[in-house]
Order: C-alpha cells, then sequence, then structure tokens
C-alpha cells in the first residue's frame, strides 16, 4: 500500500521495521498515536488510493526512535470498506515488525474480533487494554496475566488520554518486532465440521496455484472464498483463473448445504465460531465485574436518553450549532480584525516602498488583497476546527448522525450518508472532498450515488470566509444566527435534491443503518489542538499554493490588456488641465482634485481588461440575480475555489480604489458601494450556498462515480439550481 521508496523507507527506520497502530474505531486509537506523535506525524494518502496515511516518529526510552503507521480505524479485516481493505493490506505487503491492537476494555469482546483476525493472519500484536479506568469505574475487572496467559499475548494495561502504560506498549511492540521479523505462527481456529472438512483440500488447492501465498497464510486465502471476500478473489483470478473455480465450487457447495441443514452461511459460521474462541478465553477468569455496577447505567447512557431523545436530540443539535456559530463569531471577530488589519498595513507598506507599475501591482493587489483576504479569516476558521474536533472527540458527533437517520430516511438516503454530510460541512467547516470520499461505506450504490451528489451543498470551509464577509457587513446584528440559517439551508437543499433523485433518476430500497456509539469522554487538549492545526494548515496551505496561483491569474485577466493610448492620452490630459488651472498648489491637494479621474480611470481599465470583458458580458445573463461584472468573475473563479471569491473581489476592489479608499478593508469598499444592496447580498449568499463544486470536488465525483456525466450533472445542475435560488431571492427582496 506505501510507494516502494516508502515502504523501504519505513522498514530502515528501525532493525525490524515500523510499527503498526491498529484498533476499532472510538477505541482511542488516534489518541494513542497522537500521544506517541505529536507533531511529529505526516498525514497524507495511500498511493492511487483516497484513504487518509498517517505515520510519525515516536521516541523510546532509551533515546532512539521508531517510524509508527496509524492504520485506518476498523471493526474487521473483512473487505466491507476500502479502509479494511486498506489496513489488510499494510499487514500483509508492508509487514510492520509488529502491531499495537488499541482496545477498548469496556467492550472487550467486540475490541478482540479484530485482534483474532491480525493473529490468523500471522501478525505479531501488543494489545494495549486503553480506558482501563472507565472500565474500572463499570465495575469490570480485567486479570491481564490470565489474558496473556489464554492469548499468548504481551497485554498492557493503558489510559491513552493520560499516556499511562503507552511507553510500555511501545517498548514490548519494538521487543516483539526484533523477535519475530514480522511474522508469527498463524492462529488456527476450529470452524465445526462442516468448514473444517473442505479447508484442507481448499489450502492444498491455493499453495499449489501460489494464490497470494507469498503474502497471506494459505488458510486465511481459502477462508476468503468461503467468505466471498471480492477483493482477495479478484486478487486471486489474475493469477489462477482455474484453480478459483474449482475454490469456488467448494464454497458454494459448502453453502448450500449450510443454507439447507443449518439455515445459514459460511460468513456467518466464521464470525459464530471466532466470538466463540472470544468468550472461552473472557470467560475463563479474564473479564469479571460487581453484578451491581454492570446494571447500572452508564454515564453514557444517561445522557443519551436526554441527547438522543426523539424531542430533545434535534433540539439541543440546533441549539449546538448555533453556539458554534455565535462563539466562532463574537470571540473571533478581533483576533480577524487584527490579522486583516496587518495585511492591508503590509499592502499599504510595499505600495509606498515600490514605484508604480505592474510589479507593484502584482504584489499589492494580486497577491497581497486576493490570499491576505482569504488569510484574515484564519482565527475565525481556527476556532470553528478547534469545536468540532472537540465534538468529535467527544463522541458527539455520532450521536448526530443517530438522530439525523430518522430524517434521512424519509430523503431517501441512508442513516450511515449522514457522516459525509457532516465531513463535509454538515456542521460547518468541513470540505466536500472527504466528504465525497467518505461514501465509501456505503453499500448501495444508489444511496452512494445519492449522498455523493448532494455533499456540495454543505457549508464547507472554503465558502465560511464568503458568508462571513458579507453577513459581516449585511447582518451585523444578527451574524451568528444567519450564518446559523445557511448551514441549515444547505442541509435542506441536500435533502430535497436527493429527494428528488432518489424518485426519478436513482430510484432504489433503502438499506438498514447499523452504527456503534461510543462512550462519551472529555477530548484532551492535546488531541483536540492536534486536529485543529491539520485542519487549519491546510486551509493555510490551499491558500499559499491554489489560492495564490488562481489570484495571479485573475489579476492578470484583471490588469491586461491596458486600455489603448488614445483613452490613457484623454486621462492624463484631464490631469494636466487641472494641475495648470491649479499651479502653485500642494501636491496632496492635486491628488484630491484629480482623484474623480483616477477613479474613472481605474474603472475603465478593469472594465477593458480580459476578466472585465467577460463579466459584463455575463451582465446580461446574472441582472436577474443582481451581480455586476465583478462579482461574476469572483463567482466564476469560485469554481475552482470557493476561497477565491474572496481574493478576486479583493483584487477587483485594490485595483479600482481611489486614494480615499486606499486604507480601507474589502468589507469596508463593498459597505461603501452603492452597486450592493441587501436583495443581492442575500442572493449572493445562496448562490455561493448551492453552486457548483470546486475543481478538486468535481475530480473527486468523477472518481468515485467512475463516469463523466455524473461530474457535468453536479456542475450544471447545481448551477441552474443556485442560479434560480438566486433570482428569487434578489427579485423577491428588491
Amino acid at each position: 500500500m506505501f510507494d516502494d521508496a516508502t515502504s523501504e523507507r519505513l522498514h530502515k527506520d528501525t532493525e525490524a521495521g515500523f510499527i503498526a497502530i491498529a484498533g476499532n474505531p472510538n477505541s482511542g486509537k488516534t489518541t494513542a498515536f497522537n500521544r506517541y506523535t505529536g507533531a511529529r506525524q505526516h498525514v497524507g494518502n495511500y498511493p492511487g488510493i483516497t484513504v487518509e496515511k498517517k505515520e510519525g516518529l515516536a521516541h523510546l526510552s532509551d533515546g532512539s526512535t521508531v517510524t509508527l503507521v496509524d492504520l485506518p480505524g476498523t471493526y474487521s479485516l473483512t473487505a466491507y470498506s476500502l479502509e479494511e481493505v486498506v489496513a489488510r493490506r499494510v499487514l500483509a505487503e508492508d509487514r510492520p515488525g509488529a502491531v499495537i491492537d488499541v482496545l477498548n476494555t469496556s467492550v472487550l469482546e467486540r475490541n478482540l474480533y479484530l485482534s483474532v483476525q491480525m493473529l490468523e493472519m500471522g501478525t505479531p500484536l501488543v494489545l494495549c487494554l486503553n480506558m482501563m479506568d472507565e472500565a474500572k469505574e463499570r465495575g469490570v475487572t480485567i486479570d491481564i496475566e490470565r489474558l496473556e496467559q489464554k492469548t499468548g499475548l504481551k497485554c498492557v494495561a493503558a489510559v491513552a488520554r493520560s499516556g499511562e502504560g503507552l511507553d510500555e506498549a511501545l517498548t514490548e511492540a519494538v521487543k516483539l518486532s526484533k523477535a519475530t521479523k514480522g511474522r508469527i505462527d498463524p492462529l488456527v481456529i476450529s470452524y465445526g465440521p462442516d468448514l473444517d472438512a473442505v479447508l484442507p483440500r481448499m489450502i492444498e488447492l491455493v499453495e499449489k496455484a501460489k494464490l497470494l501465498t507469498d503474502q497471506y497464510p494459505s488458510r486465511w486465502v481459502a477462508m476468503k472464498f468461503l467468505e466471498k471476500d471480492k477483493d482477495i478473489i479478484g486478487r486471486c483470478r489474475r493469477i489462477d483463473n482455474a484453480a478459483c473455480d474449482q475454490l469456488a465450487a467448494i464454497a458454494a457447495k459448502v453453502e448450500a448445504h449450510l443454507r439447507s441443514t443449518l439455515n445459514t452461511y459460511p460468513e456467518a459460521v466464521i464470525a459464530d465460531y471466532r466470538y466463540g474462541w472470544i468468550n472461552s478465553i473472557i470467560k475463563d477468569g479474564v473479564l469479571t465485574g460487581d453484578s451491581e455496577a454492570f446494571e447500572r447505567i452508564a454515564l453514557s447512557d444517561k445522557l443519551d436518553k436526554i441527547l438522543t431523545n426523539r424531542l430533545l436530540g434535534p433540539i439541543i443539535l440546533l441549539v449546538v450549532l448555533y453556539a458554534m456559530y455565535f462563539f466562532t463569531i463574537e470571540v473571533g471577530q478581533y483576533p480577524n480584525d487584527w490579522l486583516s488589519g496587518a495585511f492591508d498595513w503590509l499592502s499599504e507598506f510595499i505600495g509606498d516602498k515600490m514605484a508604480d507599475g505592474p510589479l507593484k501591482s502584482l504584489i499589492t493587489a494580486g497577491i497581497i488583497s486576493g490570499v491576505g483576504g482569504v488569510l484574515g479569516f484564519v482565527p475565525l476558521i481556527m476556532i470553528m476546527f478547534f469545536m468540532i474536533a472537540f465534538l468529535e472527540d467527544s463522541g458527539y458527533m455520532a450521536r448526530v448522525a443517530y438522530i439525523m437517520d430518522r430524517v434521512f430516511r424519509f430523503f431517501g438516503l441512508h442513516g450511515a450518508s449522514i457522516m459525509p454530510f457532516i465531513i463535509g460541512g454538515g456542521i460547518a467547516g468541513g470540505c466536500a472532498v472527504p466528504g465525497v470520499m467518505g461514501a465509501r461505506t456505503l453499500r448501495s450504490p444508489k444511496e452512494r450515488l445519492a449522498t455523493i451528489l448532494t455533499v456540495p451543498f454543505m457549508t464547507c470551509g472554503a465558502k465560511i470566509p464568503v458568508f462571513l464577509l458579507f453577513t459581516g457587513i449585511f447582518f451585523k446584528d444578527n451574524q451568528p444566527m444567519v450564518m446559523f440559517i445557511l448551514t441549515l439551508a444547505g442541509w435542506a437543499a441536500a435533502l430535497l435534491v436527493s429527494l428528488l433523485l432518489r424518485s426519478t433518476i436513482i430510484r432504489g430500497e433503502p438499506t438498514p443503518f447499523v452504527m456503534e456509539l461510543p462512550p462519551y469522554r472529555l477530548p484532551t487538549l492535546a488531541g483536540i489542538c492536534i486536529h485543529t492545526w491539520e485542519r487549519t494548515w491546510q486551509y493555510i496551505k490551499k491558500a499559499g499554493t491554489i489560492i495564490l496561483g488562481i489570484s495571479i491569474l485573475i489579476w492578470a485577466a484583471m490588469t491586461f490588456p491596458d486600455l489603448p493610448d488614445s483613452e490613457m492620452t484623454m486621462y492624463d490630459n484631464q490631469r494636466a488641465s487641472i494641475t495648470a488651472a491649479n499651479e502653485g498648489k500642494s501636491e496632496d491637494e492635486l491628488s484630491a482634485l484629480t482623484a474623480d479621474i483616477d477613479n474613472a480611470e481605474s474603472a475603465e481599465k478593469l472594465r477593458h481588461s480580459l476578466a472585465g470583458r467577460l463579466g459584463i458580458a455575463m451582465e446580461t445573463v446574472t441582472e436577474p440575480a443582481g451581480f455586476d461584472w465583478r462579482t461574476n468573475i469572483a463567482l466564476l473563479g469560485g469554481i475552482a475555489a470557493k476561497e477565491v471569491v474572496i481574493s478576486t473581489l479583493g483584487t477587483a476592489y485594490s485595483l479600482g480604489a481611489t486614494d480615499a479608499e486606499e486604507d480601507q478593508s474589502l468589507a469596508e469598499r463593498i459597505e461603501n458601494d452603492s452597486n450592493w444592496k441587501f436583495s443581492n447580498a442575500v442572493a449572493l449568499l445562496l448562490f455561493t450556498l448551492l453552486y457548483s463544486p470546486c475543481f478538486v470536488t468535481l475530480a473527486m465525483i468523477r472518481q468515485e462515480t467512475g463516469r463523466w456525466g455524473w461530474l457535468f450533472f453536479s456542475l450544471f445542475f447545481n448551477l441552474i439550481l443556485a442560479y434560480a435560488v438566486a433570482v428569487v431571492a434578489n427579485q423577491l427582496l428588491a
């Protein structure tokens, strides 16, 4: 799963290779990884795959370092999702020296299911028994020595939030890595007379045809045919299709026998026997507890009676969303003003030091006003990301999915569609790209497609600067409420469009929704800060790369071609006449007298430029929505990236500014522009919320659906919908 260079480097970092961290979602795996690596981690994607890859360096007690790789959180290694496929391929192909398996001891039985599957693959494990403090509070006692005896694995008690036990777990993993060189004898479990009877013949066929035997144990590969694992079977068929036909025939015969005699199927039998093996260990003195403590309702259950209540749950969710906006705007406005002021000062300072000309215009109007307009919102974005990280790490995000599932079903979406929506900006500040990617977890192709096409309606982090700018100008007294309403409008648009699609071109039956609700826990400040910085840094990098490049292109389009010499001469003659008529006056007085001419010349230059001509040509179409040529250019650039709307307006108003306006912020210039009214400001907010996804999201839609048609559908359908809503809003409010 890693590229060859990365895989080679990982294995050279320590004597026996890198260490992987695995575990169920909500087991504390990511908390442990962040504790180990801190800021010494790198986030990217697996080559050719959009699943997130995290790796970092951890320090051992002897002063040496070891590379850690954070595997995607999974409940099993069965190929039901891309994350599960990625996790097991890293284990098989890249072969970590050892794996720290982080377990939530409060639900030990379920968490050990993943451990069993890794042991069947021959993966060296260290069991990190996390959340021991919570287990103790629930009256659960784990006999660690007994667990070690029964499993043959090193087991370490830990509390990842505080770091307790993590150093010992890592030390044991490194020892195991050096001792085993990344492989142990695979665990062999009896799967009952029906399956055990055919496995020897299947193993013989696998070994004879050498079906992935260089990566996986032959018994494990044989079981994948019984489990109908499409990923493994597909890879095996590329090696020896005839052998695979024989294996598939055996599996089909076993399945037919099980269905006729026991009314079950091989996958269920395998799962039952795995849990049977786990239960035999747990019930043999490993886990004990106070019966009264088990009977008491845990704190999470008490909270859920309120937070997931049919009536109170949605109300509390709305209050949480509104509180996020209120806190973000009230607290973040001060650092936001300071940073915006700093960029204004920088533009003025550099402008004073440089001679007039294209280079000065590029730096002050193109780069500083363009990119600075986007970076000026970093404090607000960071505060919002901080609160989102808190909700995620506390376990409340899972409750949001549970609450909204009841609503989603009515609109033809699956309950699991909620997480892509949330990631995409359902709780503002997300990104549509990982939101679209997140739809991979949906098994129904039609529900998955409907989710992919409607995720871009969410209030992603790229739209937030536009919303903050215009709500701050036209809704000064009610900015948090309007931001909150825009978020709800995004949800409403996504659900209504989904209902339309699922009733027409994407019809199909709904599938059931199953999801784990993790226990509530108090997030660590370090974990929240790491998550906040990761997202903020992505925002900053986007401003310094994509937005910078687009800002320069748009500046060039707004600057060239220049006015014809005849028109330039006309403006020069007008200034010369005023200067001659007011001979003896100071330079400042003359500048004030010629300000109108300078302003007219700047405005005419903009209109004459390539971008100006295009924007003016579009006015015949956009006039009903109240958009002038400057806004048209900004919205056109916003198809590349929504933040470009801000950078383009910043450039446009900077290029057209008079001396009196040079010290004004973009918000002040828009507020003083008579072309902007309440009606077309509302139209712009709604248009930005609904119109075409950015280029990267469109590319992801193409990749995830496999068809160019859905890319163009998302581009033009969203554009038409946004235009219609904007026209209606402008006409009704004008």
